[in-house]
Parts: C-alpha cells; structure tokens; sequence
C-alpha cells in the first residue's frame, strides 16, 4: 500500500529523494545508452544530466548520514502516492531523441516539485537549506539541458540526428509497410480480375479478392515478422514489422476489391481498374519519396510489374 507524503518523517523524505535521484541518473543512462549508437549528442545531453543527478544523490546521501547514520531505507516513488507511475525505459524500444528529450524535462518539473514540497516540511535547517537548493537546481536543469544542447546539438549534429530518425522510420516503417503494399496490390490482381472475367459476377470477384488480400496480409505479417528479430538489422521489433507489413499487404489488395460490391459488374470493373491506377501511383510516389528513386524510374518499375500480372489475370480469365 502506498503512503501519503503529509505522513513521511524527514529521515524517510532524505531517503525517498536519495532513491529518487538514484532513480533519476539511472533513468537518464538507460536513454542515453538507447541514443548513443545513433543519436551521440542527444546521448551528451543525456550524460550531462545524468552527472547532475549523480551530484544532488551525493549531497543528500551526506546529509543523511551526518543526521541518521549509514542505513537508508529503501522507500521508492512507488511507495508514496501522488507520484507518476514510470515504465523503465529500457524496455520501450521506439523512443527518439525528441520523446526522449521531453519525458527527461517531465521529470525535472516532477523533482522541482518534490523538493519544494520537502523544504516545506522539514524543521531541520541544514537539510531544508539542502532541499531548497535542490529545487532551484532542479528549476535551473532546463536551462543546463538548454546550454547543452546548444553546446553539444551543433546545427550539424541536428541534421546528423534527423538522417538518423529518417533512416529509423524508413528502415522500420517504410521498407515493411512499401513491401506489403506493393506485394498486395499486384499481386492480387491476377485473382481478382481472372474471376471477374471468369464469372461475369461482381459478388464472386469480390469473395476471392477478399480472401487473396486477406491470406496474403497473413502469410505476408508472419514471414517478415520471423524473419530476424532486429537486433542486428536495427529494423525495429519483428511483430511490429510483421503487423504493419501483413496490414499494408491486405489494404492493398482490399483496394482494388471493393469496387466489386457494385452490383453492375462492367462499372465495377472499370472502378476496380481505376483504384489499380491510384496504387501503382501511390507506391510509385512512395519509393520516389522514401526510398531516393527517380520518379520515372520508380513509375516504370512498378507500372511494367502491375501491368503483367494485370494483363496475367486477364488472359487466364478470359480464357
């Protein structure tokens, strides 16, 4: 059960906020670490946060002891109500440097807080003194963020960083959902309209447009997600590329199937081939936004690939 702050005595104050620092420069060491492989300066910041907290931890944990002696027992933010609840970093896998940047500001404002309300109720002058000074310590962190990041987030090291989120979003965003799109949208097109032509029934075209845009999401979301666990790849977390590889390949194929719920088959097949030109557009805009093709390039490449299997599907359904 956790305990109102208005019942702590001020030996278990010096404890709660020595476990807090700790808390605090652990935190900030889990994020940096996150950033440092790609993000060196945000991961700088980090550091020099981290160092300040190291400080105030010290400072405290010397008042405690000149006051209660060497044992400090172990109460912790989840102890004391009031507190919001923090999920360790280490475990959340898509945090930037931005997110990481504003959750670190969060938590100072919480500090600033704590030790005002500390100060408050302790009698003792030395550590209500100690507590003061950490609450403008702690008013004064986001001016130091500020100078470090003017310090170590050079005009170049910004532009560093945002090629750095680019290559993470496209690598773990863009490559899997492009891929599942461009894998739905063609390649479904054989069956659809091969059993639009075969039957003459707009109803028929849409049941095996349906179940070829669904199946292929789902074979399509296990294969990329057991391909490699990103470890290595930096491609993010296999589920999540499966999920969004498997999503995109099944809206891909869904696209060019609902025009078949026109009952009128022959405006269903027109509107059916006009949803095929936006896709093959679409995906041809994609790889020449994401993925640095030429526009002529990339509509050529995916136009002559649609344009077989559109024709392929003709041909059988025709036959």
């Amino acid at each position: 059960m956790t305990r109102s702050f208005d019942s702590f005595s001020e030996r278990e104050i010096l404890a709660l906020a020595i476990s807090l620092e700790e808390e605090d420069e652990r935190v900030y060491a889990d994020y940096a670490e996150r950033l440092r492989a790609d993000f060196p300066a945000s991961a700088a910041v980090l550091d020099g946060m981290r160092q300040e907290e190291s400080v105030h931890r010290a400072r405290l944990l010397e008042r405690y002891r000149l006051r209660f002696g060497d044992h400090v027992p172990l109460i912790r933010r989840q102890d004391v109500r009031g507190f919001v609840a923090r999920r360790s970093p280490w475990f959340v896998r898509s945090l930037g440097p931005e997110v990481i940047r504003r959750q670190a500001a969060a938590a100072e404002v919480e500090s600033r807080r704590f030790y005002e309300r500390a100060a408050a109720r302790t009698t003792d002058p030395a550590t209500r003194q100690l507590l003061d000074d950490l609450a403008q310590a702690e008013r004064g962190h986001e001016e130091r963020a500020d100078a470090l990041e003017r310090e170590l987030l050079t005009s170049g090291a910004r532009k560093d960083e945002e090629r750095a989120v680019r290559r993470l979003f496209v690598l773990q965003i863009v490559q899997p959902g492009l891929a599942g799109l461009m894998d739905g949208s063609v390649s479904t097109l054989a069956p659809v309209f091969a059993a639009a032509l075969a039957t003459r029934q707009s109803h028929d075209a849409f049941l095996v447009g349906l179940a070829a845009s669904v199946g292929a999401g789902i074979s399509m979301g296990f294969a990329e997600a057991l391909s490699d666990d990103g470890s290595l790849t930096g491609r993010g977390h296999p589920w999540a590329r499966g999920a969004i590889e498997g999503g995109m390949t099944a809206i891909g194929g869904i696209g060019h199937t609902l025009p078949f719920l026109i009952s009128d088959f022959h405006v269903a097949l027109i509107a059916a081939t006009a949803v095929v030109l936006v896709e093959l557009a679409a995906i041809s805009w994609i790889r020449h936004r994401y993925m640095d093709t030429p526009p002529l390039t990339a509509a050529v490449q995916v136009g002559f690939g649609g344009a077989l299997v559109f024709i392929t599907g003709l041909l059988i359904g025709s036959s």
